[in-house]
Parts: C-alpha cells; sequence; structure tokens
C-alpha cells in the first residue's frame, strides 16, 4: 500500500513515460507521507477506444485517470499536498494539461488489507511492522 492504478486510453502514455510516472508517484508519495518506497505500487491500464468516456462522450487520449488506494491516517495537509503535487508534476511529465489529468485519493484502514503476507500497520508503524516480516522479505525489501 499505497496502490496507484493509472488509467488512460492505449497510446496516451507512451511507454518511456511509465517509468517516469511511476517514478515520481513513488517519489512524492514516499516524500509527502513518509512511508517506504517499497510499499507504493504502480499499475498501467490502458483502455481500449470506446471503453473510457466523459458525460456520456468517449474520452479523447490526453486525459489519464490516477486512482490511489492509500492507507487511512494521513492528515488533510499531506493528502492535499499529494493530489496538489501529483496533479501538477504528473500532468508535466505526460504532457498534458493539468486540467486532463484526474487525481483521487481514496483511503483504506491498514487493518484491511495485507501485504507481503502480513496485515498492514496503521502510518507510522511501518518500522514495526518490517521487523516482524520473514528474514527473506525483509532482505527482498531492503534491495528494492
Amino acid at each position: 500500500m499505497p496502490t496507484y492504478t493509472v488509467l488512460s486510453t492505449a497510446g496516451t502514455i507512451g511507454p518511456g513515460q511509465r517509468p517516469k510516472l511511476a517514478e515520481l508517484i513513488t517519489d512524492l508519495h514516499h516524500e509527502v507521507t513518509y512511508a517506504p518506497r517499497y510499499l507504493v505500487q504502480v499499475i498501467f491500464n490502458d483502455l481500449a477506444p470506446g471503453e473510457l468516456f466523459l458525460a456520456g462522450r468517449e474520452v479523447s487520449q490526453d486525459h489519464v485517470w490516477i486512482r490511489a488506494d492509500i492507507r487511512s491516517g494521513r492528515t488533510e495537509q499531506q493528502k492535499t499536498g499529494l493530489l496538489k503535487q501529483l496533479t501538477a508534476r504528473g500532468a508535466e511529465t505526460l504532457g498534458i494539461p493539468a486540467a486532463h489529468l484526474w487525481v483521487y485519493v481514496n483511503e483504506i484502514p491498514g487493518a484491511n488489507m495485507t501485504e507481503y503476507g502480513q496485515l498492514l500497520p496503521e502510518p507510522g508503524g511501518e518500522a514495526e511492522w518490517f521487523s516482524s516480516l520473514p528474514p527473506q522479505v525483509r532482505d527482498v525489501l531492503t534491495g528494492l
């Protein structure tokens, strides 16, 4: 956690832009929420033409949606900062107008999810959680 899902019509985000956007999302989430980078996941979903609509009309190729499922417990300031920075810097990275980048933050309690085989802690409990992981999992995460 968090999981960022990026939706767009196929061809909107080029192959060279994906790693840049994934790195930006990872960096911003880490900087704003202090969550470890190894918890940040970014998934890209390309939709075929005719599968993405806005106001009942097919969306042009320069619109992108980012849905962020994050652990609850972040401050309003953190969430607002994340939204504003993702919108501005994400649009810049993608070369689209900020008005065409839709960003949503959804909160889920840490106790309602598992990662690496363990229930996640609430924000701030990552160090203790990390220590409770099996050694082989800690080794993998340390290398990320």
